[in-house]
């Protein structure tokens, strides 16, 4: 499947006004527009403009760069200048985390900034607040954002607020908890704030490394903001989502989704990889949530509904009801083969079920009133639904009218791919699947592709399982993509880490390069391995530091030991 170099518009968005960054507009009707991050030391010239390259050629149309400190943010313009003088002229980006006054100075010299309200100002660390605490607090903000907001005015600068769900302040968190609630609040607080300004050159995003989350939040941020008259433009991403094939897949089970409802102007791919690595993946990203879009348009609302609904099933043994996702294939690693009409369990050849297989969903709506009859008690039928031709609208008309009859009978749900390109078939299963589960549909997922091994398509619904949240079958990685502040090879030190405890299921362990949202993002972790300074290392238990500033060549040992010491270490 060939995609194209244009960047696809979607048929049904969010709508949201037009705002430019450099001379590239983003929102309204405007393409979605991609963008990633440098990692390399932003006082290293040569570094950070040779990589700006890279991501230029592959496709990149803004460029974001950490400028942690006044000397980096100064050092923004020698590498616009030097960009200039190479006659590129691609929007920059300045990515500001605690310190407000390189915020003003960036603003200044690149065409946006990059704030994150849980860091950026709001760090009191009181655990209560008053309501009259609270307010003051924000008219403290209010005061400290002024500045910012002439410069930007002045050099007609955008900011993007950024909230991360892993550094909610802590006053956000004493009233809304560590919640997509809190995350859209901590949001909706700085637009208020710039609002009464008179500002509205804004972008937002609502970043997490857990997808559910991520995807609740920008639901909630869109409704309500709705409920208020704001349409700011909405940037896309899912952080810390690690390398490789899990990378990707994780990133399109929250993007992708995402803007095959509406959602999303913008899109960042954070793979802990070269970054010219993430374009190709978005542009598949955006290309599958286009192909794979309903043709009627996404019903925005501001009811703030965010919860995920689950359609009920009967619970037979090993699908349907509170069993986990099934995975079916003919292959021993699969929960359940097909013989014949039948699907078979793996594990105990006694269980069975025979399938009811659904392919025409018009049929299926004149034969309902017999379907009800034959198949409404019966405890040993499954509907295979093989309506992949038919795109989401069908299979969603399908599991609309078993749920109006009050069908219970468990659903396995089929999908057909034809590409030999495993980035674009991981992406576009996931799309495909991770929106149909999150719509409570399927209890079981039967995914084809004869241009790849049946081994590796099985492998893959696994890893989607995984991604979107709804079983686990192997290690799991929280691993950030790196920027300048990372002192450490994040990337080989990922590859090490996976390399020893992939093995390791169910085990949730986080690689991060520094302590800006590592600590927030990695707090449902079972371990963490956090980069701490130069060639240094802390290993972390759940929330606690273990050991300190370990050299990176003893730190994967000792994470070993860690793991091993509290009981967690199988052998492979």
């Amino acid at each position: 499947m060939h995609i194209s170099e244009k960047n696809f518009f979607l048929n049904k968005r969010f709508k949201t006004r037009e705002v430019f960054i450099g001379k590239i507009p983003m929102g309204a009707d405007n393409p979605i527009r991609i963008q990633s991050m440098t990692n390399t030391d932003t006082l290293d010239t040569n570094a950070t403009v040779n990589q700006c390259l890279r991501l230029i050629n592959a496709g990149c149309e803004y460029i974001r760069i950490t400028a942690q400190g006044i000397k980096e943010a100064h050092h923004l313009e020698t590498i616009k200048n030097e960009l200039y003088n190479k006659c590129y002229n691609i929007p920059l980006i300045a990515d500001i985390h605690f310190n407000p006054k390189a915020a003003e100075i960036a603003a200044s010299i690149v065409e946006k900034v990059r704030i994150n309200p849980g860091n950026y100002i709001d760090r009191n660390k009181k655990s209560t607040y008053t309501e009259t605490e609270y307010n003051d607090e924000l008219k403290r903000i209010s005061e400290r954002l002024f500045p910012l907001i002439e410069i930007c005015k002045k050099n007609k600068t955008a900011i993007r607020i950024g909230t991360n769900h892993g550094s909610l302040s802590y006053r956000i968190l004493n009233r809304y908890g560590d919640t997509p609630r809190g995350m859209v609040e901590s949001a909706m607080e700085f637009i208020r704030i710039f609002n009464d300004f008179e500002f509205y050159n804004l972008v937002l995003s609502m970043k997490s490394s857990n997808v559910k989350v991520m995807i609740a939040s920008n639901k909630l941020l869109v409704s309500s903001m709705m409920a208020e008259n704001f349409n700011f433009p909405i940037h896309l991403g899912v952080t810390e989502a690690g390398n490789a094939e899990d990378g990707r897949i994780k990133s399109a089970a929250g993007i992708g989704v995402l803007l095959k409802e509406g959602i999303g102007d913008t899109i960042r791919v954070s793979l802990t990889e070269a970054p010219e690595f993430e374009i190709p993946a978005a542009k598949k990203i955006i290309f599958s949530a286009y192909q794979s879009q309903s043709s009627h348009n996404y019903n925005f609302k501001t009811d703030n509904k965010i919860e995920f609904q689950y359609r009920i099933s009967r619970n037979l043994k090993g699908i349907g009801g509170k069993n986990n996702i099934a995975v079916i294939s003919n292959n021993p690693k699969a929960d359940f083969k097909i013989t014949g009409d039948k699907i078979i369990s793996n594990t105990d050849s006694n269980i069975s079920y025979n399938l009811v297989i659904i392919n025409d969903l018009e049929y299926f709506k004149k034969k309902l009133p017999e379907f009800k009859e034959k198949y409404f008690d019966e405890n040993d039928k499954v509907i295979l639904l093989s309506l992949s031709d038919k795109g989401t609208d069908a299979e969603t008309e399908f599991f609309s009218i078993l749920s109006e009859n009050k069908l219970t009978i468990p659903v396995i749900i089929k999908k057909e791919y034809n590409t030999d390109d495993r980035e674009l078939f991981n992406i576009m299963a996931t799309i495909d699947i991770i929106t149909l589960l999150n719509n409570g549909y399927g209890d079981g997922i039967l995914v084809e592709n004869p241009n790849l091994e049946n081994e590796y398509v099985v492998q893959t619904m696994f890893n989607i399982l995984q991604a979107g949240g709804y079983r686990i079958s192997k290690a799991e990685y929280i691993a950030c993509p790196s920027c300048g502040r990372t002192q450490f090879d994040i990337e080989t030190s990922l590859k090490k880490v996976k390399e020893k405890t992939n093995h390791l299921k169910g085990i949730k362990i986080a690689v991060m390069g520094c302590i800006v949202n590592g600590p927030g993002e990695m707090a449902d972790a079972d371990y963490g391995y956090v980069g701490s300074g130069n060639g240094k290392v802390t290993l972390y238990k759940a929330k606690e530091i273990v050991e300190k500033n370990l050299p990176e060549d003893i730190a994967l040992e000792k994470l070993i030991y860690l793991i091993k010491e509290n009981g967690d270490w199988i052998e492979n």
